[in-house]
């Protein structure tokens, strides 16, 4: 597994992804936003269940499809805060999301954020199974929420931050209010009371 910085916003890098493979793997074409990946060149790829037609044409301007990539962060300066990085996508491949490969990404970016001398490290959770991932890079919920009702979670750049099981556990208590998926109820079942996820993802009463 091989980590690469594509670059900072202001370098503009674009990254080419499969959208049959990946979440959100148009937000990451654009060249607004810095981006880190995780690449795997050596791991074959998988078939597909998806009809949908592969991804073709499209601008000269637009990078080859990045078929050695099994994850990726998109990511962009707070517009008031200099010292502030804000994390805006995250996607893993889809036959690669039972392998941790997330939380491992975001670690790595932030030591790169705090390596280019940011502060704080924020990103936006719109599900429980993103939330617990963020804790699992060492993010703790902030007790906000974004105006299209996801979690703020932060933590400093250079270090994870310690959460306690009141403030885990109050994340999830939002969730548990919302009009969720079977998966979705049953993962908010099974976190009932529990500690946080330490960094690497075990929890301390597992």
């Amino acid at each position: 597994m091989e980590f690469d910085l594509l670059g900072w916003p202001e370098d503009g890098p674009r990254l080419r992804l499969d959208y049959r493979r990946f979440a959100y793997a148009g937000k990451f074409v654009t060249a607004g936003t810095g981006k880190t990946v995780f690449r795997d060149p050596d791991a074959p790829l998988p078939a597909l269940d998806d009809d949908r037609p592969a991804p073709t044409g499209g601008p000269d301007s637009l990078p080859p499809l990045a078929e050695d990539v099994v994850a990726a962060v998109a990511f962009n300066e707070d517009r008031t805060d200099p010292t502030t990085l804000w994390l805006r996508y995250v996607t893993v491949r889809r036959d690669r999301r039972d392998d941790g490969l997330g939380p491992d990404l975001l670690r790595r970016t932030c030591e790169a954020a705090a390596d280019r001398g940011y502060e704080t490290v924020r990103i936006a959770a719109n599900n429980p199974f993103a939330y617990e991932a963020c804790h699992k890079a060492g993010f703790g919920f902030t007790g906000r929420e974004t105006g299209v009702a996801e979690l703020v979670l932060e933590r400093p750049a250079d270090a994870p931050v310690a959460v306690s099981r009141e403030t885990y556990q109050s994340g999830l208590d939002r969730y548990r209010a919302r009009d969720l998926g079977d998966p979705e109820r049953s993962f908010l079942a099974a976190r009932e009371g529990a500690e946080p996820p330490g960094v690497g993802g075990v929890h301390s009463d597992d």
